[in-house]
């Protein structure tokens, strides 16, 4: 069978995506760029006896290597890994999806342009030119609806028909850089080789130059004579604003294609009231709060009954198991463990995977239909403050629901860095199940001024988003602004319900398979730590560890009690209060863990206020309130950051800071109570 590799090029919310999922379908599996950690995602279809194999590259705005996603297409496209490059482009937002080709120009590798979007495109009275469009790039170019598959048989034609020649036009943008940036263009092209170096022609290697590209630099160094890299450094160093100047060129010669090979009806725009409010300065805002809001409600209408039937169900297939093992004469230590830490996540994992579906359906949604984009309008201001996109406000007011909501909603920001830095910061949100503890603690040990408590908690979670953004973005950003996006609002249309569903069940099946791995390493140290065959929790590994290191926990103002219950809370929120109660009653802590069961308040706040100090109980609000906020949101930060040292670094991170806040806050009680 025949093989042919298509690489896939588009800017963010072309369609790329889309027409990706509807050629690949199931047969498709997601890793990592070698030695990166951004997403890589293969696929592959057959047809006519010939083998598709499709690559997914990151989406860019271009192809400068100004982050690793633009430095790793980069790289691909010049490889000789792929026979074609399909690059797409929306044909109702030309003037914008038309940079990646103008940028790709001068790149010595086949490549097709397919045009997506056409049915949005006549609706908005375009009427587009394919063949116009062909004569002048000198490329094929193919219609496409990336949504509906029925809609494919352009592209179906042009692969059945393709000879591996496709050599992109590039006579008049080079006219354009040549009377736009004069004598520097001149001369860089006059001392480059006439053939250029590698794939890259010596046009695109002078732009690049002349916008300082560092990689192209260290291209050039490479291919050509030190001294006549000498007198290319000289020209270079008197150029200012280079970008600015090869973008004007860029948009320049994408007018003139627009405006021969597009025809405009004349139509009036009007926007909806809705579109209006959403994009308002007044009003924008609270709207995109409210809806967002309105969005986590729904998604746990969606996700929490599934979370709800795996917790009764697998719990009951657990004890079945057990049952049936201990019928077979099979130690009780190794039921426990199969049948508790195991299943238990098991459990989890379902149940992780269950949110994320819920998430991922309703705001896939929302991003699918074009909503997410006023979102971004109306916070960018806001959110570049620090230093991140507008996009960045749904993971922040999804996380009070449940933070691993937050973390898998921050797959919508296009760079890593500030993927990495949203993760980072969504942690500091305090999740719905905090509150629980919260309330029961500050309640049963300062009465009325609990509300004083809180209040302090949330003004250090403010100053904690500083402190966190200021420390994180010396290593994710060095040194350069983390500035916000630069984008042109996609028209409203209706969702594409079964990329959609494709999309989010890819993406549950992945969660649950990362997060259960991760799952089931910490649940079996816990259990390991926590299990005594008696119950009695005096008997376990954790009691003897517990009380040995009390002597370090109280520097922190945390007995040994409330240091094993901020270990514990890790594991989830909820679980806080139940292991604080098996502790003070000697009972199963693992089962605390495991069930989550009620616990009785009463007998807890008797035995706790006997027992804890106020200054002690402080400090342990401020280590629970801080502490990671729990197993399934690591596992869902592995999931979206596929790097196993930032997830690891933003863990022990908060633990530290937690405990940090701990200790300040047990020295300010000693002062105050």
């Amino acid at each position: 069978m025949k093989n042919l590799t298509i690489a896939l090029l588009g800017q963010p919310n072309s369609g790329k995506s889309t027409l990706f999922n509807g050629l690949t379908g199931a047969k498709q599996h997601v890793g990592n760029w070698p030695g990166k950690t951004v997403e890589k995602k293969e696929g592959y279809f057959g047809r006519n006896g010939v083998r598709y194999t499709l690559v997914d590259l990151p989406g860019s705005y271009g192809l400068s290597a100004n982050s690793d996603e633009e430095v790793i297409t980069r790289e691909y496209i010049t490889s000789g890994k792929a026979d074609v490059v399909a690059l797409i482009a929306d044909a109702s937002q030309l003037n914008r999806s038309l940079f990646m080709l103008a940028d790709f120009a001068g790149i010595n590798v086949p490549v097709v342009l397919l045009m997506n979007m056409m049915d949005i495109a006549a609706k908005q009275g375009k009427t587009v030119d394919i063949k116009g469009f062909e004569k002048e790039l000198g490329v094929p170019v193919v219609p496409i609806v990336a949504a509906d598959k029925a809609q494919y048989k352009d592209l179906f034609a042009f692969l059945d028909g393709f000879d591996g020649k496709s050599a992109l036009k590039t006579a008049s943008l080079e006219k354009s850089y040549e009377s736009v940036l004069g004598k520097p263009y001149k001369d860089l092209t006059a001392l480059l080789p006439e053939k250029g170096i590698g794939a890259f022609s010596r046009m695109w290697l002078a732009a690049k130059l002349i916008e300082k590209d560092v990689k192209a630099v260290r291209i050039v160094e490479d291919g050509v004579p030190r001294d006549v890299f000498k007198k290319i450094e000289e020209i270079t160093a008197h150029i200012a604003n280079g970008s600015l100047d090869t973008g004007s060129c860029k948009f320049e010669w994408i007018d003139s294609l627009i405006a021969s090979c597009v025809r405009q009806e004349k139509t009036v725009f009007k926007r909806s009231a809705f579109d209006k409010l959403a994009t308002s300065k007044r009003w924008g805002k609270p709207l995109a709060v409210g809806i967002i809001m309105l969005g986590l409600i729904l998604s746990m209408l969606i996700g929490f009954p599934f979370m709800g039937l795996f917790a009764v169900v697998i719990p009951k297939l657990s004890a079945l198991i057990a049952k049936g093992l201990l019928a077979l004469g099979v130690s009780q230590v190794l039921i426990s463990l199969l049948c508790g830490a195991v299943m238990t996540a098991v459990t989890f994992a379902f149940q992780m995977a269950s949110f994320v579906f819920g998430i991922s359906l309703v705001f896939g949604f929302m991003e699918d239909i074009g909503y997410m984009a006023r979102v971004s309008y109306v916070f960018d201001n806001t959110m570049s403050k620090i230093g991140l996109q507008g996009k960045a406000v749904m993971p922040f007011l999804v996380s009070f629901g449940c933070n691993i909501g937050g973390v898998t909603g921050s797959r919508i920001i296009d760079s890593w860095q500030q993927r990495i830095m949203t993760i980072a910061l969504s942690w500091v949100v305090p999740c719905g199940a905090t509150w629980g503890v919260v309330g029961f603690i500050s309640g049963t040990f300062f009465g009325a001024q609990a509300i004083f408590i809180v209040l302090s908690l949330f003004a250090v979670a403010f100053l904690h988003l500083i402190i966190t953004y200021n420390l994180f973005k010396k290593s994710l950003y060095a040194g350069k602004t983390a500035a916000g996006m630069i984008m042109e609002l996609p028209p409203y249309h209706k969702p594409h319900w079964k990329n959609l569903f494709l999309s989010v069940c890819d993406k549950m099946g992945d969660v649950f398979v990362r997060a259960l791995s991760i799952i089931i390493l910490i649940s079996v140290g816990f259990w390991l730590l926590s299990f005594t065959p008696s119950g009695n929790i005096a008997n376990s590994v954790i009691y003897k560890i517990g009380t040995f290191i009390e002597p370090v926990t109280r520097f922190f103002g945390l007995p040994w009690q409330l240091f094993m219950a901020f270990v514990a809370s890790a594991m989830g929120k909820e679980s806080a209060l139940g292991v604080l109660a098996s502790l003070f009653s000697s009972s199963a802590i693992w089962q605390a863990v495991e069930v989550r069961s009620a616990v009785d308040t009463v007998a807890l706040s008797s035995d706790m206020l006997s027992a804890i100090s106020k200054p002690e109980a402080l400090a342990f609000l401020f280590a629970f309130f801080f502490n990671m906020p729990c197993l399934m949101t690591l596992a869902a930060t592995a999931q979206e950051t596929h790097s196993k040292k930032w997830t690891i670094g933003i863990a022990l991170y908060y633990i530290c800071f937690a405990l940090i806040l701990a200790f300040a806050a047990y020295r300010i009680g000693l002062l105050l109570f």
